[in-house]
């Protein structure tokens, strides 16, 4: 039985020196004087916000993408002791000794370092050789621009990360495929192809790019299987439904955990609380959740109540109303009503207090038991303060002569009778008995005698003028066949009324609610409107210095400044290497035209390589000229700022196309060994080139040493360059 101990316990492990050499290169180039500069770089001045805000858990909303790259430049901040406590206002400030720098751009740059062994692999695994895969990485290592983008807090290094590790992860579970289906490694490159896929999208939608490439992909290599005469039925489903779960399930619930655990850390209020609901408000620890903690859930007739517009943006407003009346003649001399003003106000006041009333009855407090106001019944809306029936009649609005005025009606004793009946819709009922409940439900109000509906105008255009105290217009809308967030409404605050009397009901109206209703919200539904403000959220786009145009990507005629020393000449620009990008565009030029080429002639059955050196030709082209593709073009279709570092993923594909092409002309149309030796030799001559360029730019690259206006100017190798001079 013990006969195994005779034998010496023996374990072999192989170690690919390569990628250790490589990813120990790029641990230096990436991680050497990372701490420098002790300042705020570019846009750390952005992303540090947010890592303050999470270490406070204080939400926030980015509109630029997904939480988790976020989460992961918080994580660098949690694991250096960084409490929150500095304030990411201009770009250059000095770190306080608090900030624990080296630990906030500790990812990314680790992000970026392993970024070469990767490339490394994947060319590996798309049957290159380990010289042109060696090449590719090494194109990485000495490529300006992704050091400069991977040394500090900023983002772009950690997606191209799981975008390079999608695609390898999926060319290993392919490469499987052929001889160990299901088998573990099988399942686990799949697995991490959903799970990189995921993680590249939840750091920036532009991963999104490359993930839709790697489905695309993976549908073609099913529909080839499809035609597999040797896989049965039953096979086929499971490869079906394996990649299913691996490629869309799992990135799918991976991508909402990275927003439960987002909402989880941020539960207190902050300075983006305005843009959500008033329920998303309250479900936040302090702001909102103070003022309506214990209110009453069911609106009833008697209830004292704020109106919030439903759309929020560009700035949240309550329906408000004051003694102050409409002029009686406007300045284009068309003629008001001259009945007090309602509008919608931008901050919270007692005069936006309303009393729901039932038309029937004369009370103004809630009965005992309350009668709950349901969708579809008729009521009044009382002003809080002065008492004044919210009304809207046929006389044109002042700042939208096609919508009707709305006020609170004075009797002047005129042929002007009041039109104060308003009935309730509410517009994400479930059933048409719902009950109207503060916060939760969005209704509109619908004016019995003239059908128009009650719409924030103002919050969409222009406010009114000095006479309405530049407060925002509320119209009665004829036309609203439609739905428009600005025509629906929740209440926010909420009381029972209980002083029929007005001086006590003032009183009543100044005074903090307190009563025991909870409205938490689940999960889905502040991820959902979370989701959406992100995607709707529109900051104005303003022209930036170093923003540019797509077009100016390829051929590198712009930078962006990042820092610049207080005293001396020394300054990092995020420029690439002018070699490599010039490289990587020549080489996309010659697999673009050679593909065309051996496409017409295998057209004409003339087949310039064997099938299997054809098939991995083409699956090169669609990995790195698709990743090119896919990852530049959609920016010409966007109406957003862009910059110089939003093209680095693009990039990258690019570079890891150059040793194939070169491979390629060697293998294939470098038939002699004359031609072979002249193309070496010019290859050793171009990568000389490249290290040169790197060395030349380094100071740029890495901020030191510092350099003279002499050697600064010699840097402007394009007049398009803003290589920033100090006068003398």
């Amino acid at each position: 039985m013990l006969g195994f101990l005779k034998k010496p316990f023996v374990v072999t492990v192989e170690i690919n020196m390569n990628l250790m050499a490589l990813t120990v290169m790029g641990l230096i180039s990436r991680l050497w004087g990372l701490s420098y500069p002790r300042a705020v770089v570019f846009d750390e001045v952005y992303y540090g916000q947010f890592v303050s805000l999470y270490m406070k858990r204080i939400f926030f909303v980015d509109d630029s993408g997904p939480p988790f790259g976020h989460m992961l430049l918080a994580l660098g901040g949690y694991l250096g002791g960084f409490d929150g406590n500095f304030l990411w206002n201009r770009i250059g400030a000095e770190y306080s000794m608090n900030v624990p720098v080296w630990s906030l751009r500790l990812l990314p740059a680790l992000a970026g370092a392993l970024c070469l062994p990767l490339a490394y692999q994947i060319l590996v695994e798309l049957q290159f050789s380990h010289c042109a895969a060696l090449g590719a990485a090494l194109l990485i290592l000495l490529e300006n621009s992704l050091i400069t983008q991977s040394r500090f807090m900023l983002l772009e290094s950690i997606l191209i990360f799981f975008i390079l590790l999608a695609v390898l992860s999926y060319l290993k579970f392919y490469n499987l495929q052929r001889h160990s289906s299901f088998s573990g490694s099988w399942w686990f490159w799949l697995l991490l192809t959903g799970v990189a896929c995921s993680c590249a999208v939840g750091v920036k939608y532009m991963g999104l790019f490359t993930y839709m490439l790697l489905l695309a992909i993976a549908g073609l290599h099913f529909w080839h299987m499809i035609g597999d005469q040797n896989l049965s039925n039953v096979s086929l489903m499971c490869h079906f439904l394996a990649r299913g779960l691996a490629l869309v399930i799992i990135p799918v619930a991976m991508y909402l955990s990275f927003f439960y655990v987002h909402l989880t850390l941020l539960y207190r209020s902050g300075p983006h609380d305005q843009i959500m609901t008033s329920a998303f408000q309250a479900s936040l620890e302090g702001g909102l959740a103070r003022i309506t903690q214990g209110q009453p859930l069911e609106v009833a007739y008697g209830s004292q109540i704020t109106l919030r517009n439903v759309l929020g943006k560009p700035m949240q407003c309550w329906l408000h109303s004051h003694t102050n009346t409409y002029p009686i003649r406007y300045e284009n001399g068309r003629g008001s009503s001259h009945q007090q003003q309602v509008t919608c106000y931008p901050f919270k006041d007692v005069n936006n207090w309303w009393i729901v009333k039932d038309p029937g009855m004369q009370q103004l407090v809630v009965s005992n038991p309350p009668r709950p106001v349901r969708h579809g019944h008729v009521v009044q809306l009382v002003h809080g303060i002065t008492t004044r029936y919210l009304n809207t009649h046929d006389v044109a609005a002042p700042l939208s002569p096609h919508s009707q005025e709305v006020s609170c009606y004075i009797d002047y004793n005129i042929s002007m009778p009041a039109q104060n009946l308003w009935r309730v819709e509410i517009v994400n009922r479930e059933s048409d008995t719902d009950v109207w409940k503060t916060i939760l439900s969005e209704v509109r109000f619908v004016h019995v005698n003239t059908s128009a509906v009650l719409k924030a105008s103002g919050i969409l255009g222009a406010s009114l003028p000095e006479w309405g105290y530049r407060q925002l217009e509320v119209v009665g809308e004829k036309l609203s066949k439609g739905y428009h967030q600005s025509m629906v409404w929740n209440v926010e605050e909420h009381r029972y009324g209980k002083s029929q009397e007005q001086k006590e009901r003032e009183v009543e109206l100044h005074s903090p609610t307190q009563m025991d209703i909870s409205k938490n919200l689940s999960f889905m539904a502040k991820f959902t409107e979370l989701q959406w403000k992100i995607l709707t959220l529109k900051n104005e786009d303003t022209e930036h210095k170093y923003s540019s145009s797509a077009l100016d990507w390829i051929t590198m005629d712009t930078n962006i400044a990042y820092w610049l020393h207080p005293t001396s000449g020394a300054q990092i620009h995020l420029l690439g290497n002018v070699v490599t990008w010039a490289s990587a565009n020549v080489a996309a030029l010659v697999y673009t035209c050679l593909s065309l080429g051996y496409l017409i002639r295998r057209r004409r059955k003339i087949y310039d390589m064997p099938e299997d050196a054809w098939q991995l030709w083409v699956s090169a082209g669609g990995i790195c000229v698709g990743g090119w593709a896919v990852n530049y073009l959609p920016f010409f279709l966007m109406e957003k700022t862009l910059f110089l570092y939003h093209y680095l993923p693009a990039l990258t594909f690019q570079i890891l196309l150059i040793p194939i092409v070169l491979q390629h002309l060697s293998e294939h149309l470098c038939r002699s060994l004359l031609l072979k030796s002249m193309l070496s030799a010019l290859i050793v001559a171009w990568f000389s080139s490249v290290y040169f360029v790197y060395c030349t730019f380094s100071p740029v690259t890495y901020g030191e040493p510092s350099l003279s206006v002499t050697e600064l100017k010699d840097l402007r190798w394009k007049d398009s360059w803003n290589i920033l001079i100090r006068k003398q």
